[in-house]
């Protein structure tokens, strides 16, 4: 898997590389990224007094022997999920990655991607939202905006493209709290190019109605690094700053968002540092 990842895509291109795994009979995807190594069930430490961990509600394997553990790290945390299968690794766009509709009543406030691949879905899970519902603490927290002591307020126009609802809105009390009123929030990256191409194209001066793009990387449509990359591409944006605030920003990582030319790069949940 480490050296996969050392020729994975270049930055930029709209595309991940998902590896697919198995629940029960349900196929679920988790971004190639993110995962550290697949391993083999080993002998659990329990803690006492600690979280029950179940984190999708499914019972447990038919074929315990043949479950694996998958090791992820994003949130500058290292996380281990228990699945029943590994099975491949896909290569596609963000593009062929579409919004979960109501459809997955239950499960929906887990799935932040819907990827139909030949005849079979798999679902792209919200895997911050599960730690932080486990470890709150772990998610992004209003009090670290509150020991930066009392701030002015600003004018500043700030485009935010986020496409977790949980995440929207702690980005918007956060960043409110912090002084910040006018904040345009879009889903995915391509919402938010179009935005700023639609600016263009109506005549407006980009600078008087933005003066900053805050941007998530994993969003369905167009990424966060592909958004950056066509922003620093366009010679009527390339102006603009670009913060990329994503739980995927690590020592290892942090060279794709310096090829594309991102102006800073934060992990979340540090939001006093995107504040400051």
């Amino acid at each position: 898997m480490e050296a996969n990842k050392e020729i994975l895509l270049e930055s930029g291109t709209n595309e991940l590389e998902i590896v697919e795994f198995g629940l029960g009979k349900n196929k679920f995807g988790i971004n190639v990224i993110k995962v550290k190594e697949i391993i083999n069930p080993v002998p659990i430490t329990l803690v006492p007094h600690s979280h029950p961990n179940v984190a999708l509600g499914f019972p447990p394997s038919e074929t315990p022997e043949q479950d694996k553990f998958i090791v992820a790290e994003f949130n500058q945390q290292k996380v281990v999920f228990h699945v029943h299968t590994v099975t491949q690794i896909h290569r596609i766009s963000w593009s062929q990655i579409e919004k979960p509709s109501d459809m997955y009543q239950g499960l929906e406030s887990q799935i932040i991607g819907v990827i139909k691949l030949n005849s079979e879905m798999l679902l792209l899970l919200d895997f911050e939202k599960i730690v932080v519902e486990i470890n709150p603490e772990s998610g992004i927290n209003i009090q670290q905006v509150k020991k930066l002591g009392i701030r002015q307020n600003s004018d500043k126009r700030i485009l935010i493209a986020e496409d977790s609802p949980l995440l929207r809105k702690l980005l918007f009390d956060t960043l409110s709290e912090a002084g910040f009123k006018y904040l345009e929030f879009y889903e995915n990256g391509l919402d938010a190019f179009n935005y700023l191409e639609n600016l263009i194209e109506s005549g407006k001066v980009v600078e008087d109605e933005v003066q900053l793009v805050i941007t998530d990387i994993e969003m369905p449509q167009m990424d966060g690094h592909h958004l950056t990359r066509r922003i620093k591409e366009n010679g009527e944006l390339a102006g603009l700053p670009v913060i990329i605030f994503s739980s995927l920003i690590t020592d290892s990582l942090r060279h794709k968002g310096q090829v594309i030319g991102a102006d800073a790069q934060i992990s979340k949940p540090e939001i006093a540092e995107l504040i400051q």
